[in-house]
């Protein structure tokens, strides 16, 4: 007999497949690892250099240009991200690879 929580389970894997979990290879872990470093590097890039140009605008009052470089700052961190998410899911999409 089955309890409550493999039938929940069971009716949602029904409901929606795609949210079944995937098994992942080893290597697809250590590919998923590498783009988590890739992406985190290169998103504590971001955040320095606009750090320093958001501190600089705000040192000279320039409210405009401060407010350009958080919107512009948000724009890419926001594309790196995606970017990275596309990157994984192609990964966790990939089968037989073993």
């Amino acid at each position: 007999m089955k309890s409550a929580y493999e039938l929940a389970i069971e009716r949602l894997n029904k409901a929606n497949p795609q949210a079944t979990p995937v098994k992942l290879s080893s290597e697809q872990k250590a590919r998923l690892a590498e783009i988590d470093k890739v992406y985190r590097a290169k998103i504590a890039e971001k955040e320095l250099w606009f750090g320093e140009k958001i501190q600089a605008a705000r040192e000279k009052g320039d409210e405009e240009a401060n407010a350009s470089l958080e919107k512009q700052f948000k724009t890419e961190i926001q594309s790196l991200r995606d970017e990275m998410e596309s990157k994984k899911d192609q990964i966790r999409s990939e089968t037989g690879s073993n």
